[in-house]
């Protein structure tokens, strides 16, 4: 684990953590998980955006995360099954996304990177857009904890309040895009959504506030990476897989202990 790489990935995991730990809350408050799932899939189209005009990866998946996080909430604004329209448009931005990569000439493309990440082979420069994009998070979440808060507990009572839920939605929709295009590189497409709903879950049934849980689900993300790639090393597994496998422990363990004080 004193390898620079691994030091590298361990950070990358921990900067992960910090933005998908308050975020990944008001997803499991909102029930909004197959929403962070379809905008995960469409990081996948954006990364083949990206490779066919030589630009970034980062910005190609957070331009594709974005358009399909403002489609998901202008469809469901209008009355459209959140559900059907959800299940659609992330398998069409998956599978569109995989075809038009095969259709990138010229360029060697590993697509295992993508689907599951690739955090060993973080370098100095993806640890500055992962942690760039974690703080950028915060920095939205913090600004608007309290309106999120309110909107989150009822629209008619944000309302009330001078809070537009509107522009809470929007927040979340920006701060997810960014999260989805900070962790492709970590865990990778098919693992996003694992990684914002997981720790939250596990923090939940030991926190008494809000403030708690968001904090208890950054320091769940942070064990899970650590946790993930100590078992990678040791097993010679996945590490991207391995992170989201060591955060299901930690929820097994959550729930476990939880049932437990219960009947204590």
């Amino acid at each position: 684990m004193l390898d620079d790489f691994m030091i590298r990935a361990a950070l990358a995991g921990i900067g992960l953590a910090l933005a998908a730990g308050p975020l990944g809350c008001f997803v499991v408050w909102r029930r909004m998980a197959f929403f962070g799932d379809a905008t995960a899939h469409a990081a996948i189209l954006g990364v083949a955006l990206a490779l066919a005009f030589s630009t970034s990866i980062f910005l190609g998946t957070l331009a594709a995360a974005l358009v399909m996080a403002l489609t998901v909430s202008t469809l469901a604004g209008r009355g459209w099954a959140v559900d059907t329209t959800l299940g659609v448009l992330a398998h069409s931005a998956l599978a569109f996304g995989l075809i038009a990569i095969s259709f990138v000439q010229g360029v060697r493309v590993d697509l295992e990177s993508y689907l599951f990440g690739d955090i060993l082979a973080v370098n100095l420069t993806d640890l500055a857009v992962i942690w760039s994009g974690a703080l950028v998070v915060l920095a939205l979440i913090g600004w608007r904890w309290s309106g999120l808060l309110t909107a989150t507990l009822s629209e008619d009572l944000a309302q009330a309040s001078g809070v537009r839920p509107g522009r809470e939605r929007m927040v979340l929709t920006l701060a997810l895009a960014v999260v989805v295009a900070v962790a492709i590189k970590v865990v990778g497409a098919l693992l996003i959504a694992a990684m914002l709903i997981i720790p939250a879950a596990a923090a939940r049934g030991f926190a008494r506030t809000p403030e708690a849980m968001a904090l208890g689900a950054i320091a769940a993300g942070a064990l899970s990476a650590i946790g993930g790639l100590q078992a990678s090393l040791h097993f010679d597994t996945p590490a991207g897989p391995s992170i989201v496998a060591a955060a299901a422990i930690l929820f097994a363990l959550s729930v476990t202990l939880s049932a437990l004080r219960g009947r204590a």
